[in-house]
């Protein structure tokens, strides 16, 4: 490692790790719903560059992104604390503690969702799979990833938001 590389930690409290600064990057209506989400980048503290990993924290009432698919990624999520409710395109499911979820590329929408009185908490992996697009069967909504690996969303008709 050069003096002029930025040192990295070995390890770190996750609850701890600075959560983002913006909890969202869907445009309005849709920002303001992400409201009770906290979002923790753990994996990219470490530089960690071909996935990602989030602690993620659901308030009462929040929800995890909107019900969605990928294109290209895949996702996985570990319950740590709470009871989320697994909202799929076909389907819903209680979580609890120590269950886990994954979601391949182009498979079933989905979303976790906390219908109870006390937070959620839950790590979130995914890859980073260049050329991912998102798409949101309830709501009018597409997404695709650029090479900077920032997203860009438009109506489902190709307008811009």
């Amino acid at each position: 490692m050069s003096d002029s590389t930025p040192r990295r930690p070995l390890a770190v409290l996750a609850a701890s790790a600075p959560p983002r600064t913006r909890p969202s990057t869907y445009p309005e209506p849709f920002f303001s719903r992400m409201a009770k989400r906290e979002k923790r980048p753990l994996g990219d503290l470490f530089g960690l560059v071909h996935f990602g990993v989030n602690l993620t924290r659901l308030a009462p009432g929040g929800e995890s992104a909107l019900l969605h698919r990928h294109s290209r990624q895949d996702e996985f999520v570990f319950i740590l604390e709470g009871e989320p409710t697994l909202v799929t395109d076909t389907d819903e499911m209680e979580l609890a503690p120590g269950m886990c979820a994954g979601f391949p590329a182009n498979g079933i929408a989905h979303q976790l969702v906390n219908r109870t009185e006390r937070d959620v908490v839950y790590l979130e992996i995914g890859d980073r799979t260049p050329g991912d697009e998102g798409s949101y069967p309830r709501d009018d909504l597409k997404a695709a990833l650029g090479p900077d690996g920032s997203w860009t969303y438009t109506h489902k008709d190709g307008r811009p938001y």
